[in-house]
């Protein structure tokens, strides 16, 4: 046991701030960590990204080639290439599909010792997803951003504030996606098994969230009320419409300010529903 650190993280009375932040903290690093081991797995994830890359960019491209004045729901060509590459390289940062792990402890009872930590559900594996998304943000967002530059003229932006607006837009999409699959994971307190729910999931949001082509080629009505009324263009749509700046600096900001509502919206759906859960679950065998 030497050189093991076994101390046990606890929320102080008199520092609760400081103290909640540090064991946020600490499950972060936990899901950083937990990744950092898979390197074959980062490495392959990688190739296989760029590989889809050149898939989409050239069909995006000879669409824009095909459409009179070169502009396919407002993009550029260049607009779309950015759009393909670093959406390639968000799509294990934003992780819309794989992840089952709330449903399976549901469904084999290991759940019931989550609940009897001190850190709810919700927020612990909201900070190991986080923790992910750092992971995937050092080790698979550059490659194919990389593999784009040298292959493909890429939109460089004009507003100085763009990046950092794209910044808190990725952030805003990971957490809104985390929330999603929370969601979808818990149905499994109520069907026990959650695979039909989590399938519909993984077919439908690559779809709705503009990952395999931008919604803007979608009718006018039909765009606003997924951006209105659904999360799904907050989790790739919004932030690649923000880095390629497809709209004016105020419809940029509005964009990132309605991905926060949702984000907001969804974390309190995910502790309602958990709460409720918790009243009426009950672990194999009683």
């Amino acid at each position: 046991m030497d050189r093991l650190d076994a101390r046990v993280l606890t929320i102080s009375p008199s520092s609760p701030f400081r103290e909640s932040v540090t064991t946020f903290g600490a499950l972060a690093w936990s899901g950083f960590r937990r990744y950092a081991t898979y390197r074959q797995a980062t490495i392959a994830g990688s190739f296989t990204n760029v590989v889809f890359g050149f898939l989409r960019c050239y069909v995006l491209l000879a669409v824009a080639a095909a459409v009179a004045g070169g502009r396919p729901g407002g993009y550029d060509a260049t607009q779309l290439a950015t759009y393909v590459w670093v959406g390639q390289g968000l799509l294990s940062v934003v992780a819309l599909w794989g992840w089952t792990e709330l449903a399976d402890r549901i469904r084999t009872g290991d759940v019931a010792a989550d609940l009897l930590r001190p850190v709810p559900p919700v927020t612990s594996y909201l900070a190991a997803d986080l923790g992910r998304a750092g992971h995937g943000m050092l080790t698979r967002f550059g490659p194919p951003l990389v593999v784009g530059l040298i292959f493909f003229p890429l939109y460089v932006p004009a507003r100085w504030y763009t990046v950092p607006l794209f910044a808190v837009s990725v952030v805003l999409a990971v957490v809104a996606s985390f929330a999603c699959r929370f969601l979808v994971n818990a149905t499994a307190y109520w069907l026990h098994d959650a695979r039909g729910p989590i399938m519909l999931w993984m077919l439908s949001a690559g779809v709705l969230a503009g990952l395999y082509f931008p919604l803007r080629l979608l009718p006018d009505w039909l765009t606003v009320t997924l951006w209105v009324a659904t999360p799904f263009p907050g989790l790739l749509q919004t932030p690649l419409d923000v880095l390629v700046e497809r709209d004016g600096p105020a419809l940029q900001v509005a964009l990132v300010a309605l991905q926060a509502v949702h984000c907001a919206v969804l974390l309190a759906v995910c502790a309602a529903v958990q709460r409720r859960a918790e009243r009426k679950l009950v672990v194999q065998g009683g």
